[in-house]
């Protein structure tokens, strides 16, 4: 559907996230005016409707077209090397169905795609999926990482039959380098489209079903994703996995209201952070993310005009023996600063456990009875 189409606000600049391993996580800019939403929309690419009735690829292909500054892969090849590792995902769990992508990353049949996909089925549910040749097993979920919108799934036959898909580096990535995104938009399976990286590290946060998707460090591409697109693989030239897709961005019409498919913003998970959390929730069916032990509330600029006190981060709780509570924090305390950024989302601790390992350090500063200090918090397991 075509949407009325405006003039697109200019976005205000955001400061950078603290900066982790992934780099810094720039957000991605959306405006909000007069309750009307007047800039992009992020949307999970699932594709939701509700019944009414109650061994890895190896073959090399060129990347040539990479190197010389042509805008676009050899499609052909890279679809007849990486649609087998593709599949369609079908998940239920009542009157509630919905259809995503995923790929076969390891052997035994294990499924990488996006936690959107597959929470339908979380708890009772029932997820299967289809092969490229029209073949279909049932799967299980194996594990599940909300924070990160990554899921593992398992195929009752192993995949035997189909290959693994060839794993990339989305680090050696460039801006402007062409790359090919492969999935089911609209249930539609093996689908192949193609186009360029257009941005490296974008912090897109994606509200979900009782929980906000982090995508760190995201590729933006222009490459065409649709709903159903979700969990499906972006790949270079090469064929090798470079990103999971995961969101559009979506103009809304005059009144506000998001919709459509794509207008060349979509937005893929980078390998580099989801192969290292897929073999996490193989392992262990966990994410394993560190944890703070701590508890954090905005104070909304209001609030904290009329009660005399900063803007920032109010301490709820802090876990008995944890990260927090060794580094000296207590509950009433007001983290002012995370790293050398000032406080003013809690997704700013979120992200810094996301992008961090057990044993790195947080640096917070925080007011306590009118005195500033500084605190070095290291990040333990969960």
């Amino acid at each position: 559907m075509v949407q009325p189409d405006g003039e697109p606000p200019t976005p205000e600049p955001t400061p950078p996230a603290d900066q982790g391993r992934f780099g810094s996580a720039r957000r991605l800019p959306v405006a909000i005016a007069a309750g009307a939403i007047v800039g992009a929309l992020i949307t999970a690419l699932i594709f939701v409707v509700v019944q009414r009735d109650g061994s890895t690829a190896g073959a090399s292909l060129s990347t040539s077209q990479a190197d010389s500054g042509t805008a676009m892969c050899a499609a052909t090849p890279v679809a007849d090397q990486v649609l087998p590792s593709i599949v369609t995902i079908a998940a239920r769990r009542g009157a509630q169905a919905g259809t995503g992508s995923g790929q076969i990353f390891k052997e035994g049949g294990y499924i990488l795609t996006n936690d959107h996909v597959i929470s339908v089925a979380a708890g009772g549910g029932t997820v299967s999926v289809q092969y490229s040749d029209g073949h279909s097993s049932d799967a299980v979920i194996v594990g599940r990482d909300p924070s990160t919108d990554l899921a593992v799934l398992k195929a009752a036959d192993a995949a035997a039959n189909y290959p693994l898909i060839g794993l990339g580096s989305s680090g050696s990535l460039r801006v402007g380098q062409p790359v090919v995104a492969l999935g089911a938009p609209l249930g539609l399976a093996s689908t192949v489209t193609s186009g360029i990286v257009s941005a490296l590290d974008r912090y897109v946060p994606v509200p979900g079903d009782g929980v906000t998707h982090h995508l760190i460090g995201a590729i933006q591409t222009d490459a065409s994703i649709n709903p159903g697109n979700s969990g499906g693989a972006l790949v270079d030239c090469a064929g090798h996995l470079v990103g999971v897709n995961a969101a559009i961005a979506t103009v809304p019409n005059a009144s506000g209201v998001s919709g459509g498919g794509s207008v060349g913003l979509g937005f893929a998970i980078p390998v580099d952070l989801a192969k290292p959390i897929a073999d996490e929730l193989v392992r262990t069916g966990k994410p394993g993310h560190p944890t703070t032990g701590l508890q954090v509330q905005e104070i909304p600029p209001a609030v904290a005009k009329s009660a005399g006190t900063p803007t920032g981060l109010f301490v709820l709780a802090v876990d008995a023996g944890g990260p927090a509570a060794k580094a000296g924090l207590k509950a009433g305390d007001i983290i002012t600063k995370v790293g050398d950024e000032p406080a003013v989302s809690s997704e700013q601790i979120v992200v810094a456990t996301l992008t961090r390992e057990v044993g790195d350090t947080l640096e917070l500063t925080y007011l306590r009875a009118g005195t500033s200090a500084t605190t070095t918090l290291t990040l333990a397991a969960p």
